[in-house]
């Protein structure tokens, strides 16, 4: 739970358009197989939450962006967006 000198962000990483996204494939193939009709391309991603000490937002969701460039997601295949909660 959020403390008032907090601030959740979180940051979703997906893979670049062009990546090849062997997970996406499957789950989209499963879906299918199970029924589900007009099912087209399946991207799979990941969303991390941060609870970052401090008041200010627009530290906190530069903070973010800096730790997703540094070690969240990998740049060159993959992109990424950060939204404070």
């Amino acid at each position: 739970m959020t403390t008032p000198s907090t601030i959740k962000a979180r940051v979703f990483v997906m893979p670049k358009n062009g990546v090849l996204d062997p997970q996406g494939k499957a789950i989209g193939h499963a879906l299918g197989t199970l029924g589900f009709e007009g099912i087209g391309e399946v991207r799979t991603g990941k969303v991390i939450e941060l609870e970052l000490a401090g008041t200010d937002p627009a530290a906190a969701k530069a903070a973010a962006e800096e730790m997703a460039r540094k070690l969240l997601a990998n740049t060159v295949i993959e992109s990424f967006r950060v939204e404070l909660a």
